[in-house]
């Protein structure tokens, strides 16, 4: 396994942390002020334009939504938009809003309805159809680490891909093995030397659930273990993976909810960016 950093990194209490990456949203965001404060020196704002856009720095109050536009400046990464539940003009004007003040931007849960409007709005967007995800890449950034993304049957590919895709977008280098799981657990074992290189592992499984216990027995990093909905009658809609995860006696898994590949995306990416 290649132990050398990617990146320059820094230490931070007891964690180590992407010292590019924060360095780089903390200038973006100065500038960003700094650029207003100048607009105001030379008489190009007056003073309530200037205070009314110091005020949505923090967040944006929409009524129907409080729009968060220091997330990144916070975290490292904007909000990421969760669409489903909310209806296509409400995503519209959260999307516009956030476009205003972040780079790459994340809307996952979308159906293309959703989309094809969006599209209308800006043709820099890309859907990808499997994860249902709706991403903007403004900056190019270069991807670093490796996180590699399995999933047990073709079936649980969407909740993969979400995860992939959060993954990306969010700066990480990400490999995707797909239909891997133990009822042909050959597949896998194949693909030993891409787990071992691996800094985070994303293991979404359905039915019985029991990939990520064997993808931590082989695996010297964390592995996020992701149940799906996929299965039949007493898998209770992912109840049954989610106790098989929950109860795995590899020492290296945490599990996140039920079809929640986003989560699972965003945490292996910060562990990706603190190795």
């Amino acid at each position: 396994m290649n132990s050398k950093p990617c990146c320059r990194a820094r230490r931070h209490g007891n964690r180590r942390i992407n010292h590019q990456h924060f360095k780089k949203v903390l200038i973006m965001e100065t500038d960003k002020i700094v650029q207003l404060l100048s607009k105001f020196k030379g008489g190009e704002v007056d003073l309530d334009q200037t205070l009314e856009t110091l005020k949505r720095l923090p967040f944006e109050d929409m009524g129907f939504a409080k729009v968060d536009h220091h997330r990144a400046l916070r975290t490292g990464y904007p909000e990421v938009v969760f669409c489903q539940g909310k209806t296509h003009e409400q995503v519209e004007k959260i999307y516009q809003a956030l476009e205003k003040h972040n780079g790459n931007l994340l809307m996952t849960r979308a159906e293309p309805e959703l989309f094809a409007r969006l599209q209308k709005v800006d043709d820099r967007l890309v859907y990808n159809e499997l994860g249902r995800t709706i991403t903007l890449e403004k900056e190019a950034r270069e991807k670093t680490g490796s996180v590699l993304v399995i999933s047990a049957g073709t079936a649980d590919i969407p909740v993969a891909e979400e995860a992939a895709v959060t993954a990306s977008i969010s700066g990480a280098k990400v490999e995707r093995l797909y239909d891997c799981g133990v009822a042909g657990i050959h597949r896998l074992l194949a693909q030993n030397e891409k787990i071992q290189q691996a800094r985070c592992i994303v293991a979404v499984a359905g039915m019985e659930g029991a990939l990520p216990s064997v993808v931590g027995g082989l695996a010297a990093c964390p592995v996020i273990a992701v149940p799906t909905s996929v299965g039949y009658g007493s898998h209770m809609n992912g109840l049954a993976p989610l106790f098989t995860m929950l109860n795995s006696c590899a020492p290296n898994i945490t599990v996140v909810n039920i079809d929640n590949g986003f989560g699972a995306g965003f945490c292996a990416t910060m562990i990706n960016s603190t190795r």
